[in-house]
């Protein structure tokens, strides 16, 4: 099998695209676990998940690796963005991180 595209994907949009994917067929063992996982912890609405990564385009810094993990993780306060962020090269202003709890709160 070749690999065509690489995509960040949001649980949320992952949840959606396996409950498509049951309506058309029988979904394969790992597929069928992934969406019971996912039934269960995923907190964001695929509509709310648009609005979100909306917003967070505004914020030039992030990329979409970036908006992906913030919509998984779901940050609420500055030491989860640290932690979100340590391993990345960017750093975030105060002004950014401000922006993106904020639109947290929001959501969440």
């Amino acid at each position: 099998m070749e690999v065509l595209e690489e995509k960040f994907v949001p649980q949320a949009e992952s949840k959606k695209i396996l409950k498509e994917k049951a309506k058309l067929k029988e979904l394969a063992y790992e597929q069928k676990n992934a969406l019971e996982f996912l039934d269960k912890f995923v907190k964001v609405s695929p509509k709310d998940m648009e609005e979100i990564v909306g917003k967070l385009r505004e914020i030039e810094k992030l990329q979409d690796k970036h908006m992906v993990a913030i919509l998984d993780f779901l940050p609420e306060t500055e030491e989860d963005l640290r932690l979100l962020f340590s391993n990345e090269i960017i750093s975030l202003n105060e002004e950014e991180k401000k922006k993106i709890l904020d639109i947290m709160k929001k959501i969440v």
